[in-house]
């Protein structure tokens, strides 16, 4: 099995924007994701106990938002690519050059930043392709604030439509809390995202290993290796993200609230499973790489096997063929009619007979390979 071309075309691209950015000063916006056409898209949440209201902004409205002095807040934002857009909401909302140089730069790992009055979060969004078993990652960007919280992603994913339903919903637990605890929810959906990756990878593998145990093929030792691959990738963009959300746990910049802090302390539980029950994944995918070498081998001594005993029925034959060949004149039967057919019942007979002893020692039996 290949790489996916498209994921290896962008890739390659993400690393030619990249570096446009050598030489720059910090805080020079570069987009460094994959080119888009499409208009950004704004959703804004505005709500407390009593009251929610949910809008769709133009682009070209951003210029009328601004920090709520009660209430909170959620802007979200489709589309990093417009870096004009940044800028406008960066004004709006007063955030560092360094923040929306990372919202643009999508190639970033897993961090957060404390600012003087804000908090950055930058975390990865994971699909699973079960047709290509490819791993696609897209960033997410979180700012809290004290009455708000902004977000901002590569594309739609619907990674947040929980945390949507929640805040339409009378009387739930979330429009009572405040922009911290809509943080903390944020995060425990983007975590409880990979857990669907998960599952989804934990059924090719074990589906790839009911094959293996069949009938392998080259085919089959490719896929492994991609899923291999792909698992590593997980390893590394979550691996960061579990001591981002221990970092936030111990809160010593106080921008949660004590009962907010032990929701996230359950998120870090959940990042510290999923990479646990990733490296069951990988260790489960080097024994199949095990089982396949050996699976190999044991073929290969089978044919081996099988060619040996093709080689010893013929070659006492050979040998009485050899010898009845000589040109001498005291060999028996030469004159004799039937010689012929006498030698060839002898080669048959001492064919059969170690076609016998081959039998009786099961080295004719293909599943005796693995006892002897």
């Amino acid at each position: 099995m290949q790489k996916n071309p498209h994921k290896k075309a962008r890739k390659i691209m993400n690393r030619k924007e990249r570096l446009k950015k050598v030489g720059l000063p910090p805080g020079s916006l570069i987009y460094t994701g994959e080119s888009k056409d499409q208009q950004p898209i704004i959703t804004v949440f505005d709500y407390d106990v009593n009251l929610v209201r949910e809008e769709a902004l133009s682009p070209n409205l951003v210029h009328t938002l601004s920090i709520p002095k009660n209430g909170t807040r959620w802007v979200n934002v489709y589309g990093v690519h417009d870096v004009e857009l940044i800028q406008k909401i960066g004004a709006a909302f007063h955030l560092h050059p360094l923040v929306m140089e990372d919202i643009v730069n999508t190639s970033n790992r897993p961090k957060d930043d404390v600012f003087a009055h804000q908090l950055f979060i930058l975390a990865q969004f994971f699909n699973y392709n079960a047709n290509e078993m490819d791993v696609t990652q897209s960033q997410v960007s979180i700012v809290l604030g004290k009455h708000y919280v902004l977000t901002f992603q590569e594309h739609k994913s619907g990674a947040f439509e929980s945390v949507r339903k929640q805040l339409r919903a009378e009387g739930s637990h979330i429009r009572s809390q405040g922009a911290d605890y809509l943080a903390y929810a944020l995060l425990d959906s983007i975590v409880d995202r990979y857990f669907l990756v998960l599952d989804q990878l934990s059924d090719d593998c074990e589906r790839m290993e009911d094959v293996l145990l069949t009938k392998p093929t080259t085919q089959t030792l490719n896929q492994i290796y991609h899923l291999k691959g792909e698992s590593m990738e997980l390893r590394r963009s979550v691996w960061p993200l579990r001591e981002v959300i221990n970092h936030l746990v111990r809160n010593e910049n106080q921008f949660f609230s004590e009962s907010t802090v032990f929701y996230l302390r359950d998120v870090y539980d959940h990042t510290v499973h999923f990479i646990e029950s990733l490296e069951g994944i990988r260790d489960m995918l080097a024994s199949m790489l095990d089982i396949y070498l050996s699976t190999l081998s044991n073929r290969v001594n089978m044919e081996v096997r099988a060619l040996t005993v093709v080689a010893m029925l013929f070659m006492p034959a050979t040998l009485i063929a050899g010898i009845f060949g000589m040109n001498t004149k005291w060999l028996p039967w030469q004159n004799n009619t039937d010689g012929f057919w006498y030698v060839i019942s002898i080669m048959l007979g001492i064919a059969l007979v170690m076609g016998l002893i081959f039998w009786r020692r099961q080295w004719l039996n293909k599943s005796s390979i693995s006892e002897d």
